[in-house]
């Protein structure tokens, strides 16, 4: 058993960051397993060492240990930022499979013909610049363009541990997707299956908003050849108005949430909003093991955040 942990450094851990860490971590611990920790630092524009440190220290403040990665571990190695040469390793194989080709088409040119296909504003690719055949043979443009790989139109199934059977057809949900931008930048999905596969995690353990991902990357997996993780998807902490936490609301940031309360408080909020605990009381993570399960998260979109 390998769970792991793998935040952007784009600012402060907020409430559902801390929520994120606890459910993937009493996972891991329960089944004593190995729980990594992944700097998923791709974007260069918004990624800052500072905050993967500060990522660090709150984890150790909440007493969430990680037993692999950090910023410094293996000369960076768990730094996204410093593992191009696999991603381009796994491009080449999928460009090989002939179910990749060459995207020029804008986000604007494609937003200005696509409506969005759900309330997130997620769009489903139509397919423009995919060659009439597939499989083709992968050929380069000096033009700038983007990677994307084809998906056919037949449902993608897998089983996830609290959503259960799920079946997703990725050419009606999103279509062809991308695996590198055209200013060279790696795309979540290629980034995120090639690091699972490397570190040997075995349960993926995050928010319910991607359940379609877990399909688009159930699907790269197998073109590769690799083993699927069991996916846990839980539902995503929202405020009273019904909206996701995010970094910009201060006020559930750790920097604010460290000196108005204990960690014991927080972790204690958090496990009787995830339904693990009866009341809101202080406790430490690990006081929590053995009262963990599965079972214990609803299979909702989404639970109230706890009113600290």
């Amino acid at each position: 058993m390998k769970g792991r942990f793998a935040p952007s450094p784009s600012g402060r851990m907020h409430l559902g960051n801390i929520y994120a860490a606890l459910l993937s971590w009493l996972s891991v611990r329960k089944a004593g397993g190995k729980w990594v920790l992944r700097i998923e630092d791709l974007d260069p524009q918004r990624s800052k060492e500072q905050h993967a440190r500060m990522i660090e220290d709150d984890l150790q403040w909440l007493g969430l240990d990680y037993d692999e990665g950090g910023y410094d571990a293996c000369n960076g190695l768990y730094r996204q930022s410093n593992r191009h040469n696999l991603y381009l390793e796994a491009l080449k194989k999928l460009n090989e499979s002939g179910l990749t080709y060459p995207c020029t088409c804008t986000r604007a040119e494609i937003m200005a013909t696509q409506a969005p296909h759900q309330s997130d504003g997620r769009v489903v690719y139509s397919g423009k610049c995919r060659p009439q055949t597939m499989p083709s043979t992968y050929s380069q443009i000096e033009q700038a363009h983007a990677t994307r790989l084809y998906v056919p139109d037949k449902d993608i199934e897998f089983c996830d541990t609290v959503f259960k059977r799920q079946r997703v057809n990725l050419a009606n949900e999103c279509g062809d997707f991308i695996l590198r931008r055209a200013d060279g930048a790696w795309a979540y999905q290629l980034a995120v299956v090639v690091d699972d596969a490397a570190m040997g995690i075995t349960e993926v353990a995050r928010g319910c908003d991607l359940l379609i991902s877990a399909a688009q990357q159930s699907y790269i997996y197998s073109i590769l050849g690799l083993k699927t993780p069991q996916f846990a998807h839980f539902p995503l902490l929202v405020n009273e108005s019904g909206q996701r936490l995010s970094k910009r609301d201060k006020s559930l940031s750790m920097e604010h949430l460290r000196t108005k309360y204990t960690s014991q408080q927080l972790i204690g909020h958090i496990a009787h909003a995830a339904h693990i605990i009866p009341h809101a009381e202080p406790c430490e993570p690990r006081d929590l093991v053995e009262l963990f399960s599965w079972e214990c998260i609803p299979a909702t979109t989404s639970l109230q955040a706890p009113l600290l």
